[in-house]
């Protein structure tokens, strides 16, 4: 599906008076939730959409807040844990009452956080069945920001917006990329369009702080990974140099029994860098993993 079509396809609710943009594909009380990343959007998702629509009746991807095609206020304060309640007033909007997440980047701590809630409250209005992790921050220690993300977090960060182009995005964005698997320039085109919408630049620096919010959410939300029944499958793509092989390593250390997909080659977007191998290791995961769910 072309940039435009998702755009032009997708609908919409409100959340906390803000408009939220997003994809669905089918019906029914059970859901597959797809959370995606900082800096891009729901259509980092468009390669592996149709295979997932293919085998689950119903799938979801919103935009998060500040992201994409949904509002980015300049002012607000943004946090990850508001990003879990947007999933889950997304989810009781389409009346789902069991969800299947599969997160990447940002979205693995809204992930966490997910699970952190149904942790300490297990009567919760939707449950949570299974979590695919691609690569993302899961354990502080490991993640390590770009130099672009720490100048945006940095006090300069509202100063350095008006210098950001998509040149300069593109060449940045590019590095954390398989050596073989970078985008192209129409790829680059479309997802610094992804950022450009609604005026976003203005709210990287607000979104960053979500590497502080990681910090101080650490003991809890690796708590939900170690403790969680719920089956898990880390997705990992080694060459990303944000949360890469380093990241895998940590949480096989630290994840009881931890179920590892590794792709060779690939970077920190694996869904987009190789969506097929992507797609076969999340349907595996439910094959084996998760059974009739």
């Amino acid at each position: 599906m072309s940039y435009s079509r998702w755009r032009d396809s997708g609908l919409r609710f409100a959340f906390n008076g803000h408009d939220i943009f997003y994809q669905r594909h089918g019906a029914g009380n059970t859901a597959l939730l797809l959370i995606h990343g900082f800096p891009t959007a729901s259509w980092d998702y468009e390669a592996v959409w149709p295979g997932l629509c293919a085998q689950f009746e119903h799938v979801l991807a919103p935009d998060l807040l500040g992201f994409g095609f949904s509002a980015k206020p300049p002012r607000h304060r943004y946090t990850l844990v508001e990003q879990a309640d947007l999933c889950e007033q997304l989810l009781a909007r389409c009346s789902v009452s069991r969800v299947h997440l599969v997160a990447h980047d940002y979205g693995v701590s809204v992930a966490q956080e997910l699970l952190a809630r149904q942790l300490e409250q297990p009567e919760r209005e939707t449950t949570v069945l299974s979590v695919v992790l691609l690569n993302g921050g899961l354990f502080p220690e490991t993640h390590r920001p770009t130099g672009t993300q720490k100048l945006l977090k940095s006090p300069l960060g509202p100063l350095m917006v008006p210098l950001m182009g998509e040149r300069r995005f593109g060449r940045a964005f590019s590095k954390v990329f398989g050596a073989q698997t970078r985008p192209s320039p129409i790829e680059l085109h479309d997802f610094w369009q992804l950022i450009r919408c609604n005026d976003g630049r203005r709210a990287m620096p607000r979104l960053l702080r979500y590497i502080d919010e990681r910090r101080a959410q650490r003991a809890r939300w690796v708590d939900a990974l170690t403790r969680t029944p719920v089956p898990l499958r880390l997705i990992n793509g080694p060459d990303d140099p944000v949360s890469g092989a380093h990241m895998a390593r940590r949480y096989a250390e630290l994840v009881p029994d931890a179920d590892i997909v590794s792709l060779e080659g690939i970077g920190h977007y694996p869904q987009v860098e190789a969506p097929d191998r992507v797609l076969r290791a999340i349907l595996d995961f439910h094959r084996r993993r998760v059974g009739g769910d």
